[in-house]
């Protein structure tokens, strides 16, 4: 079974940056794609962005393309979330979570397998 475990997340000025990690278990060569999801109070979970284990290609959702960028380290078995230009609207929790199998409709939460705990990330104006 697939565990993630997600650090970073805190509070921020808008325009800063902050980083989320988000940490496997051993067995993450059985999961295909890794994403980020957040939800904001009263809000349903959205998609943030997502990276291919093998070839790490990635993509992103529209309101992040350009301040977000997804990495990661197949050594130690974590993806990155680099967060910058952030604005208050980014303000949510946001999930680590694992994909076992293609799918083309990446953004798509069901797809996903397994979900970390989540890490708060607060955006001040």
């Amino acid at each position: 079974q697939v565990q993630l475990v997600e650090s970073g997340g805190g509070l921020v000025q808008a325009g800063g940056s902050l980083r989320l990690s988000c940490t496997a278990s051993e067995y993450t060569w059985r999961s295909y794609r890794m994403g980020w999801f957040r939800q904001a109070p009263g809000k349903e979970r959205e998609f943030v962005a997502a990276i291919r284990w093998s070839g790490g290609s990635t993509n992103y959702a529209d309101s992040v393309k350009g301040r977000f960028t997804i990495s990661r380290d197949n050594a130690k078995n974590t993806v990155y979330l680099q967060m910058n230009i952030l604005k208050p609207e980014d303000t949510a929790v946001y999930y680590c979570a694992a994909g076992l199998y293609y799918y083309s409709d990446y953004s798509t939460s069901r797809r996903y397998n397994y979900w970390g705990q989540g890490t708060q990330v607060t955006v001040s104006s």
